[in-house]
């Protein structure tokens, strides 16, 4: 279905690098970006353009605006978000999604791949000793940097800091210009190796899914749609909420598959469940 064809992958931030070589050994496919497509407009990690719509819409929403710039009929785009991870309050994550949109066959495939392996940080700096602490703690000079004003004024920022010599030059012109600084980690995946990781644990992960055909039609993307809780307590036989099982679904002919155990367990420890550990 993929072999030789042109795959657009829908980036300005250097993205390529980690997708393409995966995608043209496992699909066969020829991958290519655009020099002029400009993503920012749906939105920037740095916060002077606000990302107006869900995570889902937004790499829709890209994908198809260089698809249609390109003339292409199969491309890939991707769209990260950085905060609190969704079940671990306190813990920082990154939560990239990808989608694959194959017009000639009406194909589209997104997968999910969280993280909380990621450098995502921010902090107003008042000292040199404060500024040193910072980029040690995010991994600068490998990670780039941001520094603006304050943490709400985009008026004058500076992005994609990579050296000490620039990063005290521009704490100082800040600190003397407008008495306060406000530093934090660049987002943009050609900035940061530790988000180009996930970004490319996310592209295997969609290769995968791209690989699961249905069992009924054969087209590519079946995946899961939905996990059941109940896996039975050892000691009980209480319903917990580990999951008993995952539903697959056929985006193109509504077929539904539910395997149960998919981790390999019949029975789950007391330690997790309601009754035996309340």
């Amino acid at each position: 279905m993929f072999k030789g064809r042109k795959l657009l992958i829908a980036t300005k931030h250097k993205k390529e690098q980690v997708i393409a070589p995966l995608l043209e050994k496992e699909l066969d496919v020829k991958c290519y970006v655009l020099d002029d497509f400009d993503s920012d407009v749906l939105g920037t990690f740095s916060g002077e353009i606000e990302r107006t719509d869900d995570p889902i819409t937004t790499v829709r929403k890209k994908c198809l605006m260089a698809m249609e710039l390109a003339d292409a009929d199969l491309a890939i785009a991707n769209e990260g978000s950085f905060g609190p991870h969704p079940d671990m309050f306190f813990v920082s994550a990154d939560d990239e999604f990808l989608i694959f949109i194959d017009k000639t066959n009406q194909l589209e495939v997104i997968v999910r791949e969280i993280s909380t392996n990621t450098n995502f940080y921010g902090s107003e700096v008042k000292t040199e000793t404060e500024l040193l602490e910072f980029a040690n703690k995010v991994q600068f000079p490998s990670h780039g940097l941001i520094i603006r004003k304050t943490k709400e004024d985009f008026t004058d920022q500076v992005k994609g800091i990579i050296d000490w010599g620039k990063l005290h030059d521009e704490f100082n012109r800040f600190m003397n210009q407008y008495g306060s600084v406000y530093i934090e980690t660049d987002m943009r995946a050609m900035f940061n190796p530790t988000r180009m990781q996930v970004i490319e644990k996310a592209t295997f992960r969609l290769i995968e899914k791209i690989k699961s055909c249905c069992p009924n039609c054969q087209t590519p993307g079946f995946g899961i749609v939905n996990a059941k809780a109940g896996l039975p307590c050892a000691l009980c036989n209480f319903a917990t909420r580990s999951t008993l099982s995952y539903v697959y679904e056929c985006k193109t002919c509504s077929y539904i598959k539910e395997v149960k155990y998919p981790h390999g367990k019949m029975k789950e420890d007391p330690m997790y469940c309601d009754v035996c550990n309340p």
